[in-house]
């Protein structure tokens, strides 16, 4: 089986920011840490399995074919397979809609 190696950008480092900061102020600092902690894990372990996510219906509408998705409910991780290397762009609440949080991105 290959190994591929898996990177975080920095909008995915921001979001894990973001979603640890809202979860220690509106719940807990303990349930923060593991949420990113699990969050991490899931992504981690696209290096063993990157091609098993999905089409993002978002972007597959717009014929855009070379991001993919896991989840770790309710949170969307979207990646993009490279050679050998698994790019996670953004996790994101999959309750959010997520065609505006990347117009969102694509304006930043």
């Amino acid at each position: 089986m290959k190994k591929y190696k898996v990177y975080f950008v920095s909008d995915a480092e921001e979001d894990l920011f973001r979603i640890n900061n809202y979860v220690s102020k509106n719940d807990s600092k303990t349930k923060a840490q593991t949420l990113l902690k699990k969050l991490e894990q899931t992504c981690k372990t696209l290096s063993n399995l990157p091609d098993r996510g999905h089409f993002p219906p978002e972007l597959e509408r717009i014929g855009i074919f070379s991001y993919k998705e896991i989840h770790y409910e309710p949170y969307r991780i979207i990646y993009q397979v490279i050679g050998k290397n698994v790019y996670i762009h953004c996790i994101l609440d999959g309750r959010r809609d997520l065609q505006q949080l990347l117009q969102e991105r694509v304006i930043r």
